[in-house]
């Protein structure tokens, strides 16, 4: 199977740092990749690289096996590239629709729509499809996001981008600072969306998370990857000791 993203020699330096020592990586529709690493490891340098917020020095991303320059957010979310940030990135005055379709509302059709009248009620309603198809239960969709529970706030924003994204959702830390049923919400919404054949890319320090909801795990060390593990057949300890360097895969790079 052709991978729908794929990260070839990544090599990125900051100044007389070398964030990424020719990293790679990748991941297929319809499968959750988890991509963990210590601190200082590379992980979110690479994020950066693939959803176009950074450029590499050298190295090659493809999509589908074609070979792309991301320079932007902007390109990668055109070539299909979506990210949830930790931070959220959500308007808490705004309720979930308007969240959901932030930089994309739907204008009244006519002279209304010309004089930029947004078309709130199919916003609503379009919203309202989403988030029943990706399981997302909100107490209500008319209200501040801000006034929603973080589980729900953090399940708008993993559905914005499932809704927008056509190849690949990256997910850092999604679940990072709620409670265990608001985690495990948001995990059944990832699991959801790789049912659906969206490829999902995991950034968690949360092994036993990492461990439940992913299908493979790519682990990144002082900048290059290491070792890579079926989920089904990994341990914790595995994962620990590839990412300290106590294991060691000889085909991981």
């Amino acid at each position: 199977m052709t991978p729908v993203l794929q990260a070839q020699n990544i090599v990125k330096h900051y100044g007389s740092v070398e964030a990424l020592r020719g990293a790679s990586f990748e991941v297929a529709a319809g499968e959750v990749v988890a991509l963990i690493g210590d601190n200082g490891a590379g992980k979110s340098t690479l994020v950066k690289c693939l959803s176009g917020v950074e450029i590499p020095d050298s190295g090659t991303v493809l999509i589908d096996g074609n070979p792309v320059t991301l320079d932007s957010p902007v390109t990668a979310r055109r070539l299909g590239i979506e990210t949830v940030y930790q931070d959220l990135a959500v308007a808490p005055e705004l309720d979930p629709a308007a969240n959901l379709f932030l930089g994309r509302e739907i204008k009244r059709k006519g002279l209304l729509g010309k004089l930029g009248v947004l078309d709130k009620p199919e916003m609503r309603r379009q919203a309202a499809e989403e988030f029943s198809r990706l399981g997302v239960t909100l107490q209500s969709i008319d209200v501040p996001i801000g006034s929603l529970s973080g589980g729900q706030r953090q399940s708008v924003a993993v559905a914005r981008s499932v809704v927008w994204a056509s190849k690949v959702v990256f997910m850092d830390e999604p679940t990072a600072a709620l409670g265990v049923v608001q985690r495990e919400k948001v995990l059944d919404v990832i699991r959801r969306v790789r049912d659906e054949g969206m490829a999902v890319v995991l950034i968690s320090h949360n092994m036993p998370e990492v461990l439940s909801v992913s299908d493979r795990v790519e682990v990144l060390r002082l900048g290059r990857r290491v070792a890579r593990f079926s989920a089904a057949g990994a341990t914790l300890e595995d994962l620990v000791g590839a990412m300290t360097g106590a294991l060691t895969q000889e085909d991981a790079a």
